[in-house]
């Protein structure tokens, strides 16, 4: 049944179908000869898996030969030459070209005697014309012959795409290659020594934060991390827990935490690691500089990461949102609607920890409640934007993950994080500003850092800490402020460490040292974020072609969160 539409959300999917088909080259149900497309790889992958401006020609649009080399024509000579059973022709096809069938019994036409046996075949979803006879066997192979009828000639011809503008088609899902991103990776879905190193010190690092604090396990739940790696190993420089976020209004004081969720929580500790390096860095003290991770790019006059710097990605879920494909989209991705599948991997959003599809009519439900995008959209976006945010933007070039690890048991499918990070956002990288790209990160199984279950009916607890904190600190995810009990207070307002007041009191202080006075003339957050103007360009590139692709509209929140000053 179709959903009402939110006006906060237009649907802008219509025509857009198209070029997404034309880019993934998959067909619906009735066009065997691209049930099995073959897409082109690039055999030159490397550590920096980046999609540059220097070579997105090659990553367009893909072209299928008229007649695919692998089609199974030996099956179809023989049907013809009446070697093989219709049944038995069609069941082959469908073996060799992965598509699903069912001969289906079903009523026999008005004009056909009621004594008759009906059959027809159902391939993907589609039910072709109906065959009757005196028995079911006979039955059966008419429904075959008319079937072979339909699809064979598409063998021949080269069929021409559904018009979009007409009828919405599937929306495609693509296979994403196994790569070898890291050298010594042996086999496709073989968990390679790095990424076990990366969560054994994830792992260390995060029982001994906790060994300190039992009595908050129940902040365990849903875990992630960033790991730096350097020529002298692994390094966790983030951690952040939680499951939800607020359920309070927006107020104009910055001091209350929207979202919650555990990558937020820790790439929001990440951007307090960042802003300690850059502190470093601006000291001048030749001691301090060198322990950052930062160095002055001459071209840019910006900040880049040192070379052989990379940050890794760990969570032990996948993140809410389109990264949670379900598996039947995986196995016959062709018979799915294009309206549920646009649903699935469009955007999402999150409300009191509950998440929405941006089509979905619930949200006209809650039009006061702080919503946020969900965590596979905001990864997304920062595999566009980059980790830094704008406020960084002002002092360093994009910084992007260079991998992302899924540590759950229960996860054999990384299919959908594939998808919404890499293909919702394919061939953009022109269309952005200098610096920004997409930025393509190697995603893998991991071994999972903890297997504690919480009770739902437990605090939704948040926690987060970052290299160089003393001590973790305790967020109550609904509430949005640091909670009585927490090891880690800024004061009796409880504002936490990581809320928009405390990251902009952060910001002034690295402009100051940077002597960059043009910043700290600034009269609000608002300001200082709209102010990086190639962050904000990049940012409006990457709504603007997630909505004309289908995807859906980016939430726009209301300024009043972001009208404060300190």
């Amino acid at each position: 049944m179709m959903m009402d539409r939110n006006p906060r959300f237009p649907d802008s999917r219509g025509t857009s179908f198209s070029p997404i088909l034309r880019r993934n080259v998959c067909f619906p149900p009735g066009n065997l000869s691209r049930l099995a497309p073959r897409f082109n790889q690039d055999s030159n992958n490397n550590n920096r898996a980046v999609e540059t401006k220097k070579d997105f020609s090659g990553l367009g649009a893909r072209s299928l030969p008229a007649q695919p080399t692998d089609l199974p024509m030996g099956i179809v000579e023989k049907y013809r030459r009446g070697e093989t059973h219709a049944v038995s022709a069609l069941y082959q096809l469908s073996q060799v070209l992965k598509f699903q069938l069912v001969m289906k019994e079903t009523v026999t036409p008005d004009h056909v005697q009621s004594l008759s046996f009906a059959f027809c075949a159902v391939i993907d979803g589609v039910k072709y014309k109906t065959g009757t006879g005196m028995n079911k066997k006979e039955a059966k192979a008419k429904a075959a012959r008319l079937a072979l009828e339909e699809l064979l000639p598409s063998f021949e011809s080269q069929p021409q795409l559904p018009d979009a503008a007409v009828s919405p088609p599937p929306l495609p899902v693509k296979e994403f290659p196994c790569t070898d991103f890291y050298p010594g990776r042996s086999a496709c879905g073989r968990r390679s020594s790095l990424y076990e190193q990366i969560t054994q010190v994830v792992k260390k690092e995060f029982n001994e934060l906790l060994e300190k604090y039992p009595e908050f396990n129940c902040s365990r739940k849903t875990v992630a991390a960033f790991v730096i790696q350097s020529p002298t190993g692994y390094e966790v420089v983030a951690i952040g827990t939680g499951d939800t976020n607020t359920n309070q209004h927006a107020t104009a004081n910055g001091r209350l935490l929207h979202d919650s969720h555990a990558v937020v929580t820790a790439r929001r500790s990440l951007l307090r690691y960042l802003y300690r390096h850059l502190l470093l860095f601006y000291s001048k003290k030749s001691t301090m500089v060198k322990k950052s991770i930062f160095q002055l790019d001459l071209n840019s006059q910006l900040l880049t990461l040192k070379r052989n710097i990379t940050i890794h990605l760990y969570m032990n879920q996948l993140p809410k949102g389109s990264a949670q494909l379900p598996p039947r989209l995986h196995f016959n991705p062709c018979s799915i609607s294009a309206w549920e599948v646009n649903n699935q991997i469009g955007l999402h959003v999150t409300i009191e920890g509950k998440v929405f599809s941006v089509f979905s009519s619930p949200l006209t439900q809650m039009p006061t409640k702080i919503v946020s995008m969900s965590a596979s959209d905001k990864i997304t976006q920062w595999q566009v934007l980059g980790l830094q945010g704008a406020l960084l933007s002002h002092f360093i070039e994009p910084i992007y993950v260079g991998s992302i690890l899924i540590g759950d048991a229960s996860c054999s499918d990384v299919r959908g994080l594939e998808i919404a990070v890499k293909q919702r956002v394919e061939g953009i990288t022109s269309k952005l500003p200098m610096y920004y790209c997409v930025y393509r990160p190697h995603i893998s199984l991991a071994s999972a850092v903890h297997t504690t279950e919480v009770n739902s009916g437990q605090r939704a607890l948040s926690m987060n800490w970052s290299k160089g904190d003393i001590s973790v600190e305790l967020v109550d995810g609904l509430t949005g402020k640091t909670v009585e009990e927490s090891p880690f207070k800024t004061g009796v307002a409880l504002a936490s460490r990581l809320c928009k007041t405390a990251m902009l009191s952060r910001f002034n202080l690295v402009a100051k040292e940077a002597e960059r006075e043009d910043l700290l003339h600034a009269t609000s957050y608002y300001e200082a974020k709209m102010s990086s103007k190639s962050y904000q360009e990049a940012k409006i590139v990457l709504k603007t072609c997630l909505g004309d692709s289908g995807f859906g509209s980016w939430l726009v929140k209301s300024p009043v969160s972001d009208q404060f000053c300190i």
